[in-house]
């Protein structure tokens, strides 16, 4: 009579013997929603890598355009502002009956004024350069 043989892995009876592979059995009858979903994923993971970057440097361009567009108009408005304030306020005594040509000088001369002062701090370019 045949002794049974041990299970154990490390039994060296067992060891020897080759072991079958076997792969676990494909699905054929859904391969088109397969196929689609494969594509569909690639799809998506190029759409991500590639549209996702150009949208958020999209509403970095249309934010910023926004914010020159919107300081440009309250720079413009200030001004105006400024030299009605000054053309009312100013004596008539000292500037005329009609002196908004010194609401206009004033308020052009505070504005080089610190133009020249956002030059004076400016800095160069050339690391070589004073």
């Amino acid at each position: 009579m045949a002794q049974p043989r041990s299970s154990d892995p490390r039994d060296p009876g067992t060891a020897a013997r080759p072991t079958r592979l076997t792969t676990p059995p494909v699905d054929t009858t859904d391969w088109p929603v397969q196929a689609a979903d494969s594509i569909e994923r690639v799809v998506q993971s190029v759409r991500d890598k590639t549209t996702g970057p150009a949208i958020t440097a999209a509403r970095w361009l249309v934010a910023g355009v926004f914010l020159v567009v919107a300081g440009t108009m309250v720079a413009i408005l200030l001004a105006i502002l400024f030299v009605r304030v000054l053309d009312a306020y100013l004596p008539d005594a000292v500037f005329g009956d009609d002196h908004v040509w010194a609401a206009h000088g004033i308020v052009g001369l505070v504005m080089a004024g610190f133009g020249l002062y956002l030059l004076s701090q400016r800095r160069s370019g050339s690391p070589d350069a004073p």
